[in-house]
Formats: C-alpha cells, structure tokens, sequence
C-alpha cells in the first residue's frame, strides 16, 4: 500500500514539474516585451497596427462596410499565442475612436492597450497573430474605457467579425467584432475570456505625461504622435462617414 501510494505521488510530482516549463516559458513570452519597452517600440507599435489594418482592409479580411458601423477600433499586431497544453496569449496595440457627436467625426488620436489572456484546452505550437477589433456599441465602448481591465465575453459581448451572408446575424447584439490574420500553428485563435486594458506606461512616453484613454480618445487632449498619423490617416481617407 505504502509503495503504491508513493508511486503515485512521484506520477503526481512529475507531471507537475512537466507543466511547470510550459507556463514558464508563457510567463516569460508575456514579460520580456515589458521589460524593453520605451518610446521607439511604442511608435514601432503604431506603425505597425498601420500596416496591419492596410493589409486585412486590401484582403478584405475586415469588410469596409462593417468598419464605418464602429465607433471604435482596436489593432493589435502580432499577438503572441503559445500552448502546451495549457495556453496564453499577450500583446499590445492602439485604440482609436470617431470623434464628435454620436462618434460622427473624425479618428482620434491613438491610445495603447495591451491584451492578455488564458485559455486550456488542446493546443499545440506557437503563432503570431494579427487582430483588428472593432467596438459597435456605446457598451463596448464604455467597457473599454472605463479605465481597469475588461473581460471580452463577460464585460462586452465579443464575437468573430462577420463577413458576406453571415453579417447581419453575427453583428445583431456584439459589443465587439474580432477580425483575426493569424500565421503559425495554434488550435484555436478566440478571444473569448481575454483581457483589455489601457497600457497607461505606453500612453505616458507617447504622450509626455499621465493621461487616461478616455481623454485620449474621446476628449481631443493630445496630438496624434508620428507613429501614429498612418493609422489615423488610413482610417480618415478608408472610412471617414460614420455609416449608422
């Protein structure tokens, strides 16, 4: 009896100490952009969420119709997903809102967030993948910005963007649409359960001083950066009319 219940208890250690590597090495994926964050990778971050945005708007992965219904965008670029088992995600991208009345007016300058989340479940590899995330409602955006972590599927309604024949059904009652251009291998690219929150780090050196989100986007109290005029462009000459 003694034998048997320490061999089961050294089957127990070691699996374990065998899922202890892999949220290690999900830890570190998370941290280590953190650590060697400054201003240039902030900018770098920008430019990037430009590109990404141009790309999946000529692939028509994000229709442009669906795009001018938002009030607000998210554009995380290569997110970083791993799994073993046990999965995670981590990156960070800008947010950008329509200003004026009833979100009519133009793109505001961009705020950053970052994302993070968990998911369990039969997963395998590793992918970097891009995610445009579009805010149709007032709920979603108030959630976002309301200036702590948001759940997506609990704090806002969160689903895959639409496309063609499956739009109308899908768009009914989303407080946010996910768009995905994913590479790599990875079972499963939901977003579901993921965490948004303003990285107030990154909006500090982008903008010189401690400033929310919300004033970033809503209340016009900064100037777009450098790094941030292709997105704002894009946006303004793709889908200036709020379409309603």
């Amino acid at each position: 009896m003694l034998h048997t219940e320490k061999s089961r208890g050294d089957v127990s250690k070691g699996y374990w100490q065998r899922l202890l590597v892999p949220v290690c090495l999900i830890v570190l994926v998370l941290i280590v952009p953190a650590w060697g964050a400054d201003k240039a990778k902030d900018e770098d971050t920008l430019k990037n969420a430009a590109r990404v945005l141009s790309k999946m708007l000529s692939d028509k992965n994000v229709p442009a119709d669906v795009l001018a219904e938002a009030n607000c965008i998210i554009v995380l670029p290569s997110v970083k997903k791993f799994g073993f088992g046990i999965g995670g995600s981590g990156g960070r991208g800008p947010m950008t809102c329509r200003g004026g009345k009833d979100f009519s007016g133009q793109w505001s300058a961009p705020a950053m967030y970052s994302l993070s989340g968990a998911s369990v479940g039969f997963q395998v590899g590793g992918s970097a993948t891009d995610f445009v995330l579009l805010i149709m409602s007032q709920k979603g955006v108030d959630a976002v910005l309301k200036g702590s972590k948001t759940k997506l599927g609990s704090d806002a309604t969160a689903a895959a963007g639409p496309s063609g024949a499956t739009r109308a059904g899908t768009m009914q009652g989303s407080d946010v649409l996910t768009y995905a251009d994913a590479s790599g291998l990875f079972a499963g690219t939901s977003l579901g359960g993921s965490t948004l929150e303003p990285d107030q780090d990154a909006n500090k050196r982008l903008y010189g001083k401690e400033i929310t989100a919300k004033e970033i986007v809503l209340q016009n109290a900064v100037k777009t950066t450098p790094g941030g005029k292709d997105l704002v462009s894009l946006l303004n000459a793709k889908v200036a009319k709020h379409k309603t």
